[in-house]
């Protein structure tokens, strides 16, 4: 499972939405989390899924590898609805069965929330995919350039964020090396009670806490080697060009908007 973790990854590739700046992306996935709100009905979360379903095809990024490497989000998804099912009780009952009884109210709201968190998190997805971490760094860093007046530290905070993204699937890999690790060695992490086996993660944690602080050891040596000494001064090899396939993007959110708000109850 750690394997097919996706979060973090940056895959190369030539489709539309790999070649967007990365400022129009950042732009882009922060105003679609704002318009998600919006939606309030079957139809506006129906436009929402649809749309992100045609982004997905857009960043010709498979629907198998996608969906396959967010299982685990996926599952607090159906978590999600399984609870509304369960605490949401207004409206007709539309099912009951003994105690369990499932509500109008609650297979709507379940249904609603299950979709705004599955758009967020494949769009948010999408955009890590389709651009690599230096670029985000310095998208997100020109955006927040006008913060500087603020003595905001903004490279700082961009690098930082970025080497976040960086080393989530390396964790994973790492994780997933010592699993097996431990597995070899007789460790059981798959079966027993639920005490079991918070007590055969312990063992896990340990190394792979070590192994973290090991690896934020030699990337700031490794920094400080190379006279890294912030964003005081620094210059930059790549330089962002916004072209017109960026306004596009953005006036492709603007229509997006603007039906959500005509079919918006």
């Amino acid at each position: 499972m750690m394997e097919k973790m996706i979060f973090g990854r940056y895959i190369p590739g030539h489709s539309f939405v790999h070649r967007l700046d990365p400022r129009s992306k950042l732009i882009f996935v922060f105003l679609f989390i704002v318009a998600v709100f919006f939606a309030n009905n079957t139809a506006t979360y129906a436009v929402l899924l649809a749309f992100t379903l045609l982004t997905i095809l857009t960043s010709r990024i498979r629907m198998y590898f996608l969906f396959n490497g967010l299982k685990p989000i996926l599952f607090l998804v159906a978590f999600t609805l399984l609870m509304h099912f369960i605490f949401t009780k207004e409206g007709p009952i539309l099912f009951e069965w003994k105690f369990i009884r499932i509500y109008e109210e609650g297979l709507r709201q379940g249904i609603y929330i299950s979709v705004r968190f599955l758009v967020l998190v494949l769009m948010t997805t999408i955009l890590t995919l389709t651009t690599s971490p230096i670029s985000i760094t310095d998208g997100m860093e020109t955006l927040l350039n006008p913060l500087k007046k603020v003595k905001l530290p903004v490279h700082e905070l961009a690098l930082m964020m970025s080497i976040s993204l960086r080393f989530i699937p390396t964790l994973m890999d790492e994780t997933d090396k010592i699993m097996k690790a431990q597995l070899a060695r007789g460790s059981d992490l798959t079966t027993g009670s639920l005490k079991e086996r918070i007590k055969a993660v312990v063992p896990l944690l340990v190394p792979l806490f070590v192994s973290a602080f090991k690896r934020a050891e030699d990337l700031a040596i490794a920094m400080e080697v190379r006279g890294y000494r912030g964003g005081e001064g620094r210059t930059r090899y790549r330089q962002l060009d916004w072209q017109w396939r960026d306004t596009l993007a953005l006036v492709i959110f603007g229509l997006l908007l603007a039906v959500l708000l005509l079919l918006r109850s």
